[in-house]
């Protein structure tokens, strides 16, 4: 069976998808929504989701202070290590400069960012109720505006003809459209992918040992199809947004509660109870996402934060608790790490950490010396009982391997840009994320080219020649 009469289709069902699916029909083009997971699932990761990292040049309602473009980027090339693409870096930072006023129109509202989160008070605009009520309230435009929306409906592959859309097939049904924003994220959940991208240490596939903190719906399958059908592929297929989480998060939808905060507070330390990375090295939103790929370079993918009374009520507390004892070696016990080994990583740590004058708000001078790895910031002596542990996983939000797009978000075949073929979000954020992450910058990414894919896709569909990007 084919299915007409729409202009544009829109593939995926979270924030760059909904973005796209908006500004195409806000632009005139009669527009269908495919989303593979049920009603009750929708949105993909952009339901666990909270914030968006905005630049601006002054105080604007719930952001305070000023971020402006250069410092933005800068804040991007750093945890990228130059794995970016400039021009698309710039073009999403300066979108979320002028994004929110068009969110706020399709029923998006803000609050100041949440206690214990730690400097994005400046950097980052917090959704009032989170991602799924950003969500459910882009969901809601939509209807009003006359999208047609298919939950369970799985694309698995599209037809082209010489890198132009022609058709999306749902199974055995065919659904044609002048034009098609794909937005089906990446490919995490996809556990024999991951599998083959990580391979094997010593007999273990690596992944095995991962957890997937956002959708389970997310298998990559037109990420897939699209490289095999020729489109150019961009990114690491193990490079991912990928967190420290408490190994004791469910394996899908765990979110931002099961993330442990408390690593720049204490120590990790591997199964071995050896350190293996500066757990001070940056402000935490600038480090968080590199922790989970630490974790999944160590022996059995597990780690565990340490850390003594005094840094409880210093960090946004996760959703399960630690463990706890009155002494160290009671702690390994119940972690079941060696005894001595634990209390040598320790009294080595103790040691070396130098006075200071500690401000977990501040890069400050609590160092250690002639440690390795050192302590750059915020180091300060285990030494108060009661001391706490949580063990860490890998946890996969999602996967930077995705195709290569231009400015106005159409995907490549062979360097050309296709005519009438657009991607955003995750599918394609390894343009501006070739490894690293920041927080909300993920959002940021979806937002801007959602929209501009919609616009184009619009464009494409009425003959209306290149848009811009909505306003």
């Amino acid at each position: 069976m084919t299915v007409r009469d729409y202009d544009v289709i829109v593939i995926g069902g979270g924030n760059a998808a909904l973005c796209a699916a908006l500004t195409a029909r806000e632009a005139g083009a009669s527009v269908l929504l495919l989303e593979s997971a049920p009603r009750a699932w929708r949105g993909g990761n952009s339901q666990h989701t909270r914030n968006l990292r905005c630049m601006h040049d002054a105080p604007q309602d719930v952001l305070t202070e000023a971020y402006p473009e250069e410092e933005y980027w800068q804040d991007l090339r750093k945890v990228t290590g130059g794995l970016t693409n400039e021009t698309l870096a710039r073009l999403a930072i300066r979108s979320s400069a002028n994004c929110r006023d068009w969110m706020r129109r399709h029923g998006v509202h803000f609050q100041p960012s949440l206690s214990g989160t730690l400097q994005l008070s400046r950097t980052n605009a917090f959704f009032l109720g989170g991602g799924k009520a950003l969500v459910n309230a882009y969901y809601r435009s939509a209807e009003k505006l006359g999208v047609h929306i298919r939950y369970e409906a799985a694309v698995d592959r599209l037809e082209l003809r010489d890198d132009r859309f022609v058709a999306a097939y749902v199974g055995s049904e065919r659904v044609e459209a002048k034009a098609c924003v794909v937005a089906s994220g990446g490919f995490e959940s996809n556990r024999e992918w991951m599998r083959e991208a990580w391979g094997q240490v010593n007999g273990e596939w690596v992944a095995d040992n991962f957890l997937i903190r956002g959708t389970r719906f997310n298998m990559g399958v037109l990420l897939k199809f699209l490289i095999g059908a020729g489109a150019d592929a961009i990114g690491d297929p193990t490079q991912s947004h990928c967190v420290a989480i408490d190994a004791r998060a469910p394996l899908y939808d765990g979110g931002i509660c099961t993330r442990v905060d408390s690593v720049s507070l204490g120590i990790v330390v591997n199964k071995d109870a050896a350190r293996f990375y500066d757990e001070g090295e940056d402000f935490w939103p600038k480090r968080y996402a590199i922790w989970g790929r630490l974790v999944a370079q160590q022996p059995g993918q597990i780690a565990y934060s340490v850390i003594d009374a005094k840094a409880i009520g210093r960090f946004m507390p996760p959703v399960f608790p630690g463990e706890k004892a009155q002494t160290l070696p009671e702690l390994a016990r119940k972690l079941g790490l060696d005894e001595a080994a634990l209390a040598r990583t320790v009294s080595d740590y103790n040691t070396a950490c130098r006075p200071g004058r500690f401000d977990h708000a501040a890069l400050d001078d609590c160092a250690t010396a002639g440690l390795a790895p050192p302590k750059t910031h915020w180091a300060r002596p285990l030494d108060t009982a009661p001391y706490y542990a949580y063990p860490l996983r890998p946890g996969i939000t999602f996967t930077y391997l995705g195709v290569k797009v231009n400015e106005q978000a159409a995907v490549h075949f062979a360097g050309r840009p296709s005519p009438n073929l657009y991607a955003a979000g995750e599918i394609m954020a390894g343009n501006v994320l070739g490894k690293g992450y920041t927080a909300g910058v993920g959002m940021t990414i979806g937002t801007a080219f959602g929209r501009i894919a919609g616009t184009q896709a619009a464009a494409a569909a009425l003959n209306k020649g290149e848009a811009r990007a909505a306003a």
